[in-house]
């Protein structure tokens, strides 16, 4: 028995999308399960800090660093002037 082209086309449809959920599935199984293992095997350590990179300031009472606002108003200022604003 011969089936209707459109009846071909919705089977190799499913068939595909069906292989592809499946394949998806699987990966996300084996990155879960790679995920836990190095979890176990290297457990993740403390970030160290990075020579030449500012160390951020717990200033209270929300003071802002001078130098900082130096930086970032000559920054603007630079963008304004590049850009004609």
């Amino acid at each position: 028995m011969q089936e209707s082209i459109l009846q071909q086309g919705a089977d190799l449809m499913l068939y595909g999308m069906g292989t592809v959920f499946v394949f998806l599935t699987l990966l996300v199984i084996v990155t879960t399960l790679m995920s836990s293992i190095i979890q176990r095997v290297a457990p993740e350590r403390p970030a160290l800090p990075v020579k030449g990179m500012p160390q951020p300031n717990n200033k209270a009472n929300g003071q802002v660093d001078p130098q900082l606002t130096a930086v970032i108003t000559a920054a603007i200022h630079q963008y304004r002037n590049k850009h004609g604003k």
